[in-house]
């Protein structure tokens, strides 16, 4: 089908409808990556469709989740790569469904640049379909939204939101956790998506080098280090909720252990913690370095190394540690739960 829509005056304005077109057209083999089921409607229409197959489930509960990049894009756009973002996007997302039990169906995506580039705009799309092929999820939609003189030509923001099915009897119930239950820690790639407003001043990266080698990096650059995608848990974690009871899962964000954890713990229990047993990964350890930031601070903003911890009975653990690995996580036992008023204890 042809377009035959143009408009001269809106162009003059800044925004070229003509290149929204090219951008759709250019995204499309990225989103083909991501179908699960033949939908009724190809993208570019006005909704996604996406067909329910509530087979096996007897009291469906839908779960959902949004979020951004944030300002982790500062550095796509200081590196001029922009085709990883669109994976964290997916996996802020996606790791808050799966935190209930849930597995992700469908995805859509909102990017709104000042000026539409079509070959970038399909880089970032085709971050996004990676994200979903990663986590399982269809990407049925989105919008890209041009937006001159509210945006800079060269920058954009980037978010999207993950629905998610889990039936109600099998959501997550901290409720049943209890003293000597352990947690596990789920290995996070680096700093993820959370905390960059203080990573950009630490490192001051408008005017470093990003592109040179850190020592203390194992010779990678500070740029490919901090642009290293988010983690998607979904698949080791659904393999999980098939074999053993799950007790509690927190995705490691923002706030790092002291906000998070304390999501998945009942009142009256606490998580104790020995520092020297969590795998702290060298970029935190450069972070807290070069910003003379506190070791309080470090983990109660960052993941430090931790993306996801889950909670199971201590006779579950090895069972637990065994299936995530056999699924690609180099999970270890990090915490023992305890009666306590103080939810995160580190030691």
């Amino acid at each position: 089908m042809s377009i035959q829509s143009k408009s001269d005056s809106y162009a003059a304005a800044g925004v070229d409808i003509t290149a929204g077109y090219r951008a759709v057209e250019l995204m499309k083999k990225h989103v083909a990556r991501t179908v699960i089921q033949k939908n009724a409607e190809d993208i570019g229409g006005f909704g996604g469709l996406f067909p329910l197959d509530l087979t096996g489930y007897k009291n469906p509960v839908l779960v959902s989740g949004t979020d951004g990049v944030g300002t982790k894009l500062k550095l796509a756009f200081l590196m001029d790569k922009h085709d990883t973002v669109g994976i964290d996007c997916v996996a802020m997302c996606v790791n808050d469904v799966i935190c209930c039990g849930a597995k992700p169906l469908f995805f859509l995506d909102y990017i709104a640049c000042g000026k539409n580039y079509p070959e970038k705009i399909a880089d970032i799309v085709g971050g996004v379909a990676e994200g979903c092929v990663q986590s399982g999820s269809e990407l049925i939609g989105g919008e890209t939204a041009e937006m001159p003189g509210f945006y800079p030509i060269d920058e954009y923001d980037l978010a999207g939101f993950s629905v998610g099915i889990v039936d109600k009897d099998k959501v997550i119930d901290k409720k049943s956790m209890k003293a000597g239950d352990v947690m596990i820690a789920l290995p996070s790639s680096g700093v993820h998506s959370n905390g960059f407003s203080l990573v950009r001043r630490v490192f001051d990266v408008e005017n470093c080098d990003l592109r040179a080698p850190v020592a203390e990096l194992g010779g990678k650059s500070l740029g490919e280090t901090l642009l290293t995608p988010t983690r998607i848990y979904v698949k080791p974690m659904l393999a999980l909720f098939e074999e053993v009871k799950v007790k509690g899962v927190s995705h490691i964000t923002g706030g790092g252990f002291y906000e998070n954890m304390p999501r998945s713990i009942p009142d009256g229990l606490g998580v104790r913690i020995k520092k020297s047993d969590v795998r702290i990964l060298p970029i935190f350890k450069l972070l807290q370095k070069t910003g003379n930031i506190s070791e309080r601070d470090m983990f109660n903003t960052f993941n430090m190394g931790v993306g996801m911890s889950v909670v199971v009975s201590r006779e579950d653990a090895d069972r637990a540690l065994e299936i995530l690995r056999a699924n690609g996580e180099d999970a270890y036992l990090i915490g023992e739960i305890v009666a306590s008023e103080d939810k995160v204890i580190l030691e």
